[in-house]
């Protein structure tokens, strides 16, 4: 089927004119019209602007100008502006916000003539681990109806897992492509920060917002990585940097490699079922000739606090544009300026970011500013080193993604302090700056017995996405977890698309 192939084979058969952009588009928007309903993956859908662009992909590959994506329908986290799309970051606030211009992201897959498939859903403003948050309704894990895909992007991992795209993008704060991945079964990856601009995608916490490919494969990653790292000018942040070819190392075989095992990743905490599938991936490891190091990452417990100081301050003051003064939602009746603010962000925001907005105000206060602030700060320079003595050993580091497999919707909501343990083994590497992902490794039964995927993660040093990507390639040559797709033949009508326009 057209809607299991890799983006390399997609590609291909685009190029040979055994189909076209038009008739490819056309199936996944077929796909989704029948069971985006139910899964509520996307926000926002423009058939009219989707189809011209896939008839401009056809005229491109007709004239023989053709790069390996173009023609593929992509879909888009909602967090990135796309010029004459509602562009919502899945709040109230930004419910009606046509963006007008392009994120860096969108303009990169526009230049090599890729198809916007549509905008998918998210935490509000990517606060959240379980895609809860978002005011267009919660998205469902195509594995179980039940239970969340994790979050911020999840949205994105639920279209990639139920085959409503070819692949998406999303972001990641703290954990927000790789949690996601791990609880769909797909493939995320997060870049090393700074190598993908954040032009154009909203932001959340700017010093720890990173932008990356969710995709079915690891040479699936390296594709969309071709496309979405780069030097941009318009980014303070982003790294002028020589383009890379993510695929080139792809085939390399791992003899040699050192892979560091961090005791605390394979503490209390981890679901004994997911221990034991990260087990066995590891042991698939040493078959590949890779050598196994045990390593500490010691401050790996102080991440989640020094986080979430950290990443709400920073949302403070990001958010603090949205007034209802220039652009977002504006309250419909209010006396003076200070009541039309306090009105409009009341009725914009919903709960989790009113949370992190006051959490973020208050460690920045006088008098709070050295006691959180600065401390958090000065404990990240710590936790950046840990890694720094960890490479020292080892090639790569590798563990879970998360905890556990995917949880039940509703049943962390009313726990914060649960709800951000989801991110315990992803968020270090955020704080670091450095390039992390999540594989499918296999699945584990849940308390109900039900096969719930698995992720493994991968560390790299800085900017070694291409050795990452050839580490969990080589896996993928020799494991079929990444092949694996939900059946969605009993999927219930939940009648979840009351945001999607």
């Amino acid at each position: 089927m057209m809607i299991n192939s890799s983006l390399k084979q997609l590609g291909e058969m685009l190029q040979a004119k055994t189909i076209s952009s038009v008739e490819l588009t056309q199936s996944f928007l077929t796909r989704i019209s029948q069971y985006n309903p139910s899964i509520n993956a996307y926000i926002s859908l423009d058939e009219a602007k989707t189809l011209a662009q896939a008839k401009a992909a056809d005229a491109r590959i007709a004239a023989g100008d053709v790069t390996p994506l173009t023609g593929i329908p992509i879909a888009q986290k909602d967090i990135f502006c796309a010029k004459g799309w509602r562009t919502t970051c899945g709040s109230k606030m930004l419910a009606n916000f046509i963006a007008p211009y392009d994120a860096h992201v969108i303009s990169q897959f526009d230049a090599v003539g890729a198809v916007n498939l549509g905008k998918t859903n998210m935490d509000e403003f990517a606060m959240g681990s379980s895609n809860e948050t978002s005011y267009f309704g919660g998205v469902k894990n195509p594995w179980s109806f039940d239970r969340v895909p994790g979050g911020s992007s999840g949205g994105s991992a639920a279209a990639v897992a139920a085959r409503l795209c070819a692949a998406a993008t999303g972001t990641d704060t703290g954990g927000s492509i790789r949690q996601p991945a791990s609880l769909c079964g797909l493939t995320g990856l997060k870049p090393t920060y700074g190598v993908v601009s954040r032009f154009g995608m909203i932001a959340f916490a700017s010093s720890l917002d990173q932008a990356g490919p969710m995709a079915k494969s690891a040479e699936d990653c390296a594709l969309m990585m071709n496309v979405m790292a780069g030097f941009d000018e318009r980014d303070s942040t982003s790294l002028n940097r020589a383009k890379e070819d993510y695929t080139k190392d792809l085939n390399k075989p791992l003899a040699g490699l050192k892979v560091g095992l961090p005791k605390e990743f394979f503490a209390e905490g981890l679901d004994a079922s997911v221990g034991k599938v990260i087990e066995t991936a590891i042991e698939e490891y040493k078959k590949l000739g890779a050598e196994i190091v045990e390593i500490s990452l010691p401050n790996t417990g102080l991440s989640i606090p020094v986080y979430y100081v950290l990443a709400p301050a920073e949302a403070s003051s990001n958010l603090s544009r949205y007034d209802g003064v220039r652009y977002g939602h504006r309250a419909a009746e209010y006396t003076d300026l200070m009541d039309m603010y306090n009105k409009s962000r009341a009725e914009g925001f919903g709960a989790e970011v009113k949370r992190r907005i006051l959490i973020g105000t208050y460690v920045l206060s006088a008098g709070y500013y050295d006691a959180y602030y600065l401390k958090a700060q000065q404990i990240r320079r710590l936790i950046a080193q840990d890694f720094t003595e960890a490479f020292k050993k080892c090639d790569v580091i590798m563990g879970p993604a998360a905890p556990s497999t995917a949880f039940k919707a509703g049943e962390k909501v009313d726990d914060p302090v649960a709800m951000y343990l989801q991110d315990i083994y992803t968020i270090s590497t955020n704080l670091a700056g450095l390039p992390g992902m999540s594989v499918p490794a296999g699945f584990a039964q849940s308390d109900d017995g039900k096969a719930l995927p698995v992720g493994l993660q991968i560390i790299g040093n800085y900017f070694d996405e291409a050795r990452m990507l050839n580490v969990a390639h080589q896996y993928q040559q020799v494991t079929d977890w990444h092949v694996q797709a939900p059946d969605l033949s009993q999927l219930p009508d939940l009648n979840q698309s009351e945001g999607v326009a």
